[in-house]
């Protein structure tokens, strides 16, 4: 059957990872601790074969890709459609800021409920759904075959494990979605398959030079 194997990571930590302040498209740059665990990642990988890039065009992402790419030669192809769910006026807030400014909204955003748009230009978790299966599979097609590194956000990479294993938008979160994690897939015409998540060792094994 013809499949394309997907490592997808997400980014190194920022500042406002750490602050759970909302990113969503804001484009924040990577912090001290999030280089470290972005250059233990790409070390992780050197000796797998990939045979192609692709990443959020957003900064944190985007600087997490280029680690992995130069480990292997390659460049990295930006793509929009990998950014994170656009989250409206929610963006640049913290958890504590939303709860206690917008406690319907932040009810609403905790239940899951998949029609619920954020104001400002939010997207529902119907719309991320469906950009990031399209995006994966216009991206699979092309590396039949081939093994990609796919490097997004937290959002995204709940969407590809609910997609992978067949949850509802609305099930209880309980994977793991830390930074610079690798998640393996497979992708075939009948859809994603989940091969394994969350692998961390490449940041447990390895010091912190950061002291973060």
């Amino acid at each position: 059957m013809e499949s394309t194997q997907i490592l997808a990571i997400r980014h190194g930590e920022t500042d406002w990872n750490a602050e759970t302040r909302i990113q969503g498209h804001i484009d924040i740059e990577l912090n001290a601790h999030g280089r470290w665990q972005v250059e233990q990642v790409a070390l992780a990988l050197k000796d797998e074969t990939i045979d192609c890039v692709y990443a959020s065009d957003l900064s944190r992402a985007m600087a997490t890709a280029h680690a992995i790419a130069r480990q292997h030669g390659l460049t990295v192809n930006s793509l929009e459609a990998l950014r994170e769910r656009h989250l409206g006026h929610f963006q640049g807030k913290t958890w504590q800021d939303i709860e206690s400014q917008h406690p319907h909204e932040a009810w609403q955003w905790k239940q899951r409920l998949p029609e619920w748009i954020p104001e400002g230009g939010g997207e529902n978790l119907l719309m991320l759904a469906d950009r990031i299966d399209t995006c994966l599979s216009a991206i699979a097609v092309r590396h039949i075959g081939q093994r990609i590194v796919c490097v997004t956000h937290g959002g995204v990479l709940d969407i590809m494990y609910r997609l992978a294993t067949r949850q509802s938008l609305q099930s209880p979160r309980t994977w793991g979605l830390r930074n610079t994690a690798v998640n393996r897939l497979l992708w075939t015409p009948e859809g994603l398959q989940l091969v394994g998540w969350a692998d961390e060792r490449h940041l447990s094994d390895a010091r912190d030079e950061t002291g973060a």
